[in-house]
This record gives structure tokens, C-alpha cells and sequence, in this order.
């Protein structure tokens, strides 16, 4: 019954979002300030990790395809395609939900320890629709521009890792990157990328608005909606793979 409740709950607060704010200005800047601490806040860590991926991707790529009838045109073609399909919505997206979630969450967590929602809710403020849409927003424009700059990050490392090992020529790359290209892959990682961008920001606001007790509930829900949100995100990554390739 532990698992109905919660879900009423979550439901509860998402249809309390929906309403007008009583302050457009206030909630402008909250919005605008909520998509600077996701987008840039989390756009050191993803260039990384975006250039790694797509530099281990093509020096294992060209491990497995050792055989010299394979034309080194197919590298670059895997690469791009793992990237797009995989590992830039998907790895980077359970980056976020551990960067982006936890922040969320122990925010939130912290001002309702600390009384400040309800202070904001005596005053007649609709705490759902000001302190977690914007949340929601921020993350709905931000992270799909991250995964975007994961995508172009990730296979120019495959085309560095490929053209400093020695694997292939720069030219070489290029060629295959722009053969057998399916622009219909682009528009499924952006679809994961929204739905996984609102995941991240939905339950980790939940868990964070809803916390009782102290510092130690505090750290409770963060962790617990870092782990809900990656096991979420594997599971709506197979629903949308299955339903829409």
C-alpha cells in the first residue's frame, strides 16, 4: 500500500502545480534562475564525460571491428549512432539525476525542515506552483540543450581519440559520419531527453517538498530520489525504444 500512497502523493502535488502565479515577475526569476544553476551548473561535468564516452566508444569500436574488409567508415557510423541513441541522452541523463536530483531534492528538503514552506504557504503562496514548477521548467529547457551539446561533444572525442591514435584520418571520420545518417534518431534522443528531464526534476522535487524530521531525512531523500530517478529513467528508456524505433 506504501507504493499507491506515494504515487497518490506525487500525483497530489503535480495537479497542485497547475495554477496561476500570484507573482508572474517573482516566478519569471525563479524560472530563469532555476535553468542557470541546472544548465550551467551541470554543463562542466557533462562536456567531460561527453568527450570521454565518445573517445573510449571509438577506440572500442575499432577493437572490435579488427577486420580488414570493414571499411573504417563504420567507426565513425557506430560511434554516432551510440552516442545519439545512447549514451547521450541516457548516460548523461543518470549523470544528471545524481548532479540535478540530489540538488533539488536537498534543496527543497532543507526549506521544509526549516519551516520556510510553510512560512510561504501561510502567506498564501501556492508553494507547489512557485518553488517546484520552475524546477520542472528550468530542467525541461535546460537538459535537452545538455544532451544535445553531449551529442556533438561526444563524437567529436570519438573523431579526437580516432585521429591522435592513429585509428583513422580526420577526413576518414567525417565521411562516415555523414553516411547512412537516420535524422529520426536525433528526434528519439530528444524525446528521451524531455521525458527523462522531467523524471529527474518531478520525483526529486516530490521526495524533497515532502521530507519530515532533519538533517538526516534530508540525505534520506535525496539519496532515495537519485536511485528512484535512475530506475525510472531505465525503465521509460525501454518503454521509448520499444514503442517509437
Amino acid at each position: 500500500m506504501n507504493i499507491f500512497s506515494t504515487i497518490g502523493a506525487y500525483l497530489s502535488m503535480m495537479k497542485g502545480m497547475f495554477t496561476k502565479p500570484e507573482n508572474f515577475k517573482m516566478y519569471w526569476k525563479e524560472l530563469m534562475h532555476q535553468s542557470v544553476e541546472i544548465g550551467f551548473g551541470s554543463l562542466g561535468i557533462v562536456a567531460v564525460i561527453s568527450i570521454f564516452m565518445g573517445a573510449v566508444s571509438a577506440v572500442q569500436t575499432a577493437y572490435q571491428l579488427a577486420s580488414p574488409l570493414l571499411p573504417r567508415e563504420t567507426i565513425a557510423q557506430i560511434v554516432r549512432d551510440t552516442v545519439i541513441l545512447e549514451f547521450a541522452p541516457t548516460l548523461v541523463c543518470i549523470v544528471l539525476a545524481g548532479v540535478v536530483g540530489s540538488k533539488i531534492a536537498g534543496e527543497l528538503g532543507n526549506m521544509r525542515v526549516s519551516e520556510q514552506i510553510d512560512a510561504l504557504e501561510i502567506m498564501g503562496i501556492n508553494t507547489r506552483n512557485y518553488l517546484v514548477m520552475p524546477k520542472i521548467l528550468g530542467a525541461l529547457i535546460t537538459i535537452p540543450l545538455l544532451v544535445i551539446l553531449s551529442m556533438v561533444l561526444g563524437i567529436y572525442g570519438g573523431r579526437l581519440a580516432g585521429t591522435l591514435g592513429g585509428i583513422l584520418s580526420g577526413a576518414t571520420y567525417d565521411r562516415g559520419l555523414m553516411e547512412n545518417f537516420i535524422p529520426k534518431n536525433v528526434w528519439f534522443a530528444l524525446a528521451k531527453a524531455y521525458t527523462f528531464a522531467f523524471i529527474i526534476s518531478s520525483v526529486s522535487s516530490f521526495y524533497g517538498y515532502n521530507v519530515k524530521g532533519g538533517a538526516l531525512e534530508i540525505g534520506r531523500a535525496s539519496t532515495t530520489a537519485v536511485i528512484t530517478s535512475c530506475i525510472l529513467i531505465l525503465f521509460a528508456d525501454y518503454i521509448l525504444a520499444f514503442f517509437l524505433l
